[in-house]
């Protein structure tokens, strides 16, 4: 049985199909059809919800975290333990919500599709920042498509609800959800269930490799923002799932002197911090890694583990040297990142296997690292090709050389002959035009409708050929640029 909070309501739910989505959860079992259907595939927005959890406060106490979802994408067993927020909970006593409030004030909605998404993305916008900027509203709104209204008086609506936002119900109720959230905090192993289909929700990393162990056909879900695609485009069930996002070892980040330690659950925006710290250009490439709401939910663990020759995040780790701990049972091993990638979607893991935690070396100010990405516009959208560089240069010359890719091969792959013609080589123009050349030995991309083949070698080069200029002239910097 899995329990969570719909609104302040207490839900135990037992026999649900495993595969239901929020989204159909909402509209189809509880008939709330304020939550809109667009897409089924994340891009749209239409049907983001709110979650909230419990979180710590840096006092040490526990605090209220609300995130906005994609609830097409989400699948029910993962509410286990937390609080859903639907678009009809916002207006009380007969009130609308400041930020509906805003909407209307601003004319920001036309035909009223899209617009429960967008203000769901604006109340967790309103929860999680203090007289937000445009630059905040844009991001936080980069997942709501809509078609007829235009953004200019949204943003607006933003502006209002997020520069004056007063007090609601969610305040005033904030000690009595943290209490109710307590109440049901998971402490074993829950189940969701019906005829042949389930969903196992582990709460420790050792539950979780018995379970694996036991069932290694299963299918495993952190985020649900690609195997959630299965349900919803392909309409393939899946049999049996285990949900690791309540595994609290697999959401840590830890630092080491020499690494960081990300575990596998990790979301992408509880990664943000740590890893842009180190890394600016990482930093930058997750804000144009997906949505909000895709990168609230999207792990770096499953970034990595669905193996997409797409993803945007292996070729970074792989510049960076990164590795990942695999788990059988009880038994680990440490690996490179480069090698857990065999062929398209083919990995190095085995039956009942699992990625625990990515390993990241800490920034060591020797190595230049810059990364790039190429997509057909800036916000929300997947990489034609993206690239990541990383020189050790000692005394004008190429002491080591890291560079990788995605988008270029059926794999994230390492440029091999391209890092041979630069290593021992000095770094100047006729070096890189050299390692250029070698690209063409590295690489034979494909043509799709993202980019043509040429266009992805070419572009490859270019993007080398720009980190050359801005390491030569720091001043002009315009890394991880989108390309239209």
């Amino acid at each position: 049985m899995i329990q969570f909070l719909l609104n302040q309501q207490l839900r135990s739910e037992q026999t649900l199909d495993p595969n239901m989505t929020v989204l159909q959860f909402l509209r189809e079992h509880l008939h709330k059809p304020g939550t809109k259907e667009g897409c089924a595939s994340g891009d749209c927005g239409a049907c983001t919800v709110v979650v909230g959890e419990l979180a710590p406060r840096e006092d040490g106490s526990q605090g209220l975290r609300y995130r906005s979802l994609n609830s097409c994408l989400t699948f029910v067993a993962s509410l286990h333990g937390k609080q859903l927020l639907s678009v009809e909970d916002l207006k009380h006593q007969g009130r609308l919500h400041s930020v509906q409030q805003a909407m209307v004030d601003c004319h920001g909605s036309q035909c009223g599709f899209c617009t429960p998404g967008f203000v769901m993305s604006l109340f967790a916008l309103q929860k999680n920042s203090a007289g937000a900027d445009l630059h905040q509203a844009q991001e936080a709104l980069a997942g709501n498509l809509c078609r007829c209204t235009g953004y200019r008086p949204i943003l607006a609506a933003a502006e209002q609800a997020c520069g004056q936002a007063v007090p609601d119900q969610f305040d005033a109720r904030e000690a009595q959800t943290i209490a109710q959230l307590q109440a049901i905090a998971p402490v074993a192993t829950a189940e969701l269930a019906d005829a042949d289909k389930r969903c196992l929700v582990p709460m420790t990393v050792a539950d979780l490799a018995d379970l694996y162990a036991n069932a290694p056909d299963a299918r495993l879900l952190a985020g649900g923002t690609d195997l959630a695609l299965e349900v919803t485009q392909f309409h393939r069930p899946l049999p049996v799932m285990i949900y690791v996002g309540n595994v609290a070892e697999l959401k840590r980040v830890e630092h080491f002197d020499d690494r960081l330690e990300i575990g596998a659950a990790t979301p992408l925006t509880d990664c943000y911090q740590a890893l842009a710290a180190e890394y600016p250009d990482f930093g930058a490439l997750l804000h144009r890694f997906a949505s909000l709401q895709i990168r609230n939910q999207g792990t770096l663990g499953g970034n990595i583990g669905n193996a997409s020759p797409i993803g945007d995040s292996p070729p970074l780790l792989i510049a960076l040297g990164a590795q990942v701990v695999l788990r059988q049972g009880q038994a680990t091993r440490t690996l490179p990142l480069q090698d857990y990638f065999i062929d398209y979607r083919v990995t190095v893991r085995q039956p009942g296997e699992f990625i625990e935690k990515i390993i990241v070396p800490r920034a060591n100010a020797a190595w230049r690292f810059r990364a790039y990405k190429l997509s057909k516009r800036l916000d929300d959208d997947i990489s034609a090709v993206c690239a990541a560089f990383n020189l050790h240069i000692v005394d004008g010359q190429v002491a080591d050389a890291r560079l990788a890719f995605g988008g270029m091969a059926a794999i994230p792959k390492r440029a091999r002959a391209a890092e041979a013609a630069l290593l021992g080589q000095p770094w100047a123009q006729a070096t890189v035009e050299a390692a250029c050349a070698a690209l063409a030995e590295d690489f034979t991309p494909l043509s799709d409708f993202r980019a043509s083949k040429e266009y992805r070698l070419l572009s490859a080069q270019n993007l080398l050929r720009k980190y050359f200029i801005e390491l030569q002239t720091p001043h002009i910097e315009t890394r991880v640029t989108a390309y239209v």
